[in-house]
């Protein structure tokens, strides 16, 4: 099969384009043929092996699994002897978080991992789309934060792939949202429910006298001190990057009352239950996926050039052809 190889940490450069042996299931696995992946900065940062924390988790001097790739969705082909869950040619969506490895045309997973029927009313890329923003948003908000009704929450870059599922979560559970992005996403993140949108290129919400009960950093640009003024005495500040002091923050802060600051591997922890619960979101319409770009598989170093520049607009979609079932 052809899969996206990466033996090394590097630029987009270091990813090749290879023939792989086709996986074989264990009797409690499924093997998936991948129809859609996600390429988002998490992506880039394995690539990259930055922050250093990666390498400690996946690979000191390369990646363990040289194939990335977290998200898919797909049909499977296969099935283990064991496997109750599924059948062939059922429609799914969900993750590898363990082991990466979906950047390819198939990919094998355990019936009990973070794997769920697809909706119908999805297309393999709006599926892709959800795992890749959605559940990381989800773990959050809802998780993490304890999003209440009646919550002022921030949003700091709104328009990536969590961001824009983020403003549409909080709405859900009933906060008030203020999406910052740049100018040219503006009409995107009202358009997707925001209540107020805040031009980072205008101005900086740190130095407004606003207080938010939740600060989402869903890019990792402002750090727990710079957002610490601008949440109430019991707000909690959340960061999807995990740097060395967002983590020393995390656990001060969990020893002292007041302001938190939280940062989890929220892949890690998904399952079955958080995609069965967003895909009736998204067929109740309260979500829905955007994706900014689409590149077949052979052209996934120039998806990673342009996640790289940290302008992406919801997701980037890679397609993955199966003109021949090698």
């Amino acid at each position: 099969m052809k899969a996206i190889v990466c033996t090394k940490y590097g630029s987009p450069d270091v990813l090749q384009l290879m023939e792989v042996e086709k996986p074989t299931p264990k009797d409690n696995e499924v093997r998936i043929r991948v129809c859609a992946a996600t390429v988002g900065p998490a992506d880039c940062a394995f690539r990259k092996g930055d922050p250093y924390i990666v390498r400690l988790i996946y690979g000191l001097r390369k990646p363990r699994n040289p194939i990335l790739g977290f998200e898919l969705a797909g049909e499977i082909e296969a099935v283990g002897k064991d496997v109750q869950l599924y059948k062939e040619g059922d429609q799914v969506f969900g993750l590898s978080a363990k082991i990466s490895g979906t950047h390819a045309e198939y990919k094998c997973l355990p019936e009990d991992a973070p794997l769920a029927i697809k909706s119908s009313s999805m297309s393999y890329e709006e599926a892709v789309a959800v795992v890749d923003g959605a559940t990381t948003a989800l773990t959050f908000l809802r998780d993490k934060a304890k999003i209440q009704s009646g919550q002022k929450v921030l949003i700091n870059g709104a328009s990536g792939s969590v961001g824009i599922h983020a403003i549409q979560l909080a709405k859900f559970y009933g906060a008030e949202v203020t999406g910052v992005c740049s100018s040219t996403n503006i009409s995107l993140v009202k358009s997707l429910g925001a209540d107020k949108v805040i031009d980072y290129t205008k101005e900086d919400f740190t130095q407004a006298s606003q207080s938010y009960d939740v600060i989402f950093d869903a890019v990792g640009k402002r750090s727990f001190a710079q957002c610490k003024g601008s949440l109430t005495q019991s707000g909690v500040y959340l960061s999807t990057v995990p740097t060395l002091s967002i983590v020393l923050q995390m656990l001060w802060t969990s020893m002292i009352g007041g302001k938190k600051a939280i940062f989890v591997t929220a892949g890690l922890i998904q399952n079955k239950e958080n995609l069965i619960f967003l895909k009736e979101l998204y067929e109740s319409g309260k979500i829905k996926s955007v994706i900014d770009q689409r590149y077949p598989l052979e052209q996934t170093a120039e998806a990673h050039r342009y996640v790289d520049k940290g302008h992406k607009k919801g997701s980037v979609v890679i397609t993955i052809g199966h003109n021949s079932r090698s």
